[in-house]
């Protein structure tokens, strides 16, 4: 039910129609950028409720200037203002150090990688829309390049939300690191607990890493990205305030009064 309902919103904001899309995965999808359209072999396919698109087309028509190279098995592309990472297989793009979340991964077909189009509008700091009618998805130039990762994450927040997701979940799917940082940004956002990142974790009696030390070791790298991602807005466990593991916890509290919204690996979560 969650996946419908983030392909719901999602088709909306693209003011696609489930359906229209589900017609879209059936025949050719066509690409423009600027009002101009790309050639009709520009590789593109309808995956779960994302249109995905070959990503060098669309970006050297709006960045003329952009360049390309293989290395350490992804592409990375380079142009003024702009750098992208995009490795077939993950589950994110890396745009100016942003990372941005592809839950059903970078898509390769043909020696064309994929991406979803609403992410690289978002790395390239466009705007795109989708046509029913026309089976057509548009790029327009808006903003420029994604702003850095510097200009966007609070530094002291990064540090401590990896930390935490390390600690807590640090052998965990990236969705299941994704949901106990969510965890912490909802309890920031919330009345009833500290309103920062640093205060929520070292709230007496609530993670055991920040009580036993374990929160100061250096978190492993995919940790670091589900941070980012989790500032980047990335949610997989909704509105949860509480996860707990129900093998070592089989009679927590949060299991007797709270509403579970999700299991993801070995942790339950509660809103």
């Amino acid at each position: 039910m969650q996946k419908r309902v983030s392909c719901l919103v999602l088709s909306l904001a693209l003011g696609l129609s489930l359906s229209a899309h589900a017609a879209a995965a059936e025949s050719s999808i066509g690409v423009i950028v600027d009002e101009t359209e790309l050639a009709p072999t520009t590789i593109t396919r309808a995956v779960e409720c994302s249109t995905y698109v070959a990503y060098w087309p669309v970006v050297s028509a709006m960045y003329p200037d952009a360049t390309a190279v293989w290395e350490n098995g992804e592409a990375v592309v380079r142009a003024e203002g702009l750098t992208l990472h995009i490795r077939p297989g993950a589950q994110y793009l890396v745009a100016n150090g942003r990372y941005l979340y592809v839950p059903e991964e970078i898509q390769i077909e043909e020696q064309s990688i994929l991406v979803p189009a609403r992410v690289l509008a978002q790395a390239l700091g466009a705007q795109v829309y989708w046509d029913g009618e026309t089976q057509t998805v548009s790029f327009v130039s808006d903003t420029g390049p994604i702003p850095s990762d510097e200009a966007t994450y609070n530094s002291e927040d990064l540090y401590w939300l990896s930390r935490i997701i390390s600690a807590e979940s640090g052998n965990q799917s990236l969705e299941g690191k994704i949901a106990v940082g969510n965890v912490v940004l909802n309890r920031v956002a919330n009345s009833k607990f500290p309103n920062t990142v640093k205060d929520v974790i070292f709230q007496k009696n609530q993670f055991t890493p920040a009580g036993s030390g374990a929160i100061n070791q250096e978190p492993n790298a995919e940790s670091v990205i589900a941070a980012k991602l989790c500032l980047e807005g990335v949610n997989t466990a909704g509105n949860s305030l509480y996860f707990i593991n129900p093998n070592t916890s089989p009679n927590s509290w949060a299991s007797r009064n709270r509403v579970r919204v999700a299991t993801i690996g070995s942790h339950a979560f509660f809103a």
